[in-house]
């Protein structure tokens, strides 16, 4: 099976053209291709395929074989890839995925896309629609226990679900104990992706994630458009902000007469290759 391996602010997946290749069980399939020791080494597999209703479709799937609604970071991979393996010349694409319709704007140089900008969207508030097991019309900056611990936490959904947390700091190996026990929290039916963020001015969010499925990852573009939205509703920033990621940088941007969020990032081609199922 052919393969592209991509990256976008450090997120790295496998990318299969399933206009070339047919993929029998891309769960299965994700577990061994994610493997960073007997596989090719991932945060996931991203399916590339016909759409019925849009220009292109994307599945995604976790290293853990779980399939996603939506990943930011994967969708301006696929933009970069359809365009540069001359599947479209347009510059403007529609991209069908779990969570909806996303519209994709490529920027080009040299014949190559550099970056994204990705429409992502409205985020959601609504307990039942992130979801999460709270009543009210959102949860924002409700504290949860772990263990002996609280933590005020901003549930948000992008498509899929997230739960913001604003610390002083967020350097330390013990967010690792921390995301793994929110992810897997009975409050969140679906499990959860975990944002650990830190406010450096009213334009600039530094930010760790712990992702559904994955474990810490170098970025998550659904993560940082949720932790801008959390950001602005609890009066931290305003609705423009660099989000410094451990992989690099996203501009996120919730336009304030639409509604929806907008997504800016890097996407490059790190290798091609093939991979032997077995």
């Amino acid at each position: 099976m052919r393969f592209t391996k991509m990256q976008g602010a450090g997120n790295d997946y496998v990318y299969v053209n399933c206009f070339e290749e047919k993929i029998d069980d891309p769960h299965i399939l994700s577990k061994k291709i994610s493997d960073r020791h007997f596989g090719v080494g991932s945060d996931g597999l991203v399916l590339i395929l016909p759409s019925d209703t849009c220009d292109f479709r994307m599945r995604m799937f976790n290293a853990d074989g779980s399939e996603a609604e939506m990943c930011g970071n994967a969708s301006r991979c696929v933009g970069k890839y359809v365009y540069d393996h001359g599947m479209t010349e347009k510059k403007e694409i529609s991209l069908e995925t779990k969570a909806g319709v996303k519209i994709l704007k490529l920027f080009v140089e040299d014949g190559k896309v550099e970056r994204v900008r990705v429409d992502m969207g409205v985020p959601e508030f609504a307990p039942s629609l992130i979801p999460v097991l709270k009543e009210g019309d959102a949860v924002i900056n409700e504290k949860i226990s772990i263990g002996n611990e609280q933590f005020g936490v901003t549930c948000v959904s992008m498509g899929n679900p997230h739960a913001v947390i604003f610390m002083t700091n967020i350097e330390g190996d013990d967010l690792h104990r921390i995301g793994r026990m929110i992810e897997n929290h009975p409050l969140f039916p679906a499990r959860t992706n975990v944002e650990f963020v830190q406010v450096v001015s009213s334009e600039i969010l530094r930010m760790r994630v712990w992702e559904r499925g994955a474990g810490e990852t170098l970025a998550c573009g659904t993560g940082a458009c949720a932790s801008l939205a959390a950001a602005v509703v609890n009066g931290f920033t305003g609705r423009k902000a660099v989000l410094r990621l451990v992989g690099g940088n996203l501009e996120i941007e919730w336009d304030e007469i639409s509604g929806h969020i907008f997504m800016t990032g890097s996407a490059e081609t790190v290798f091609d290759g093939n991979f032997y199922m077995k």
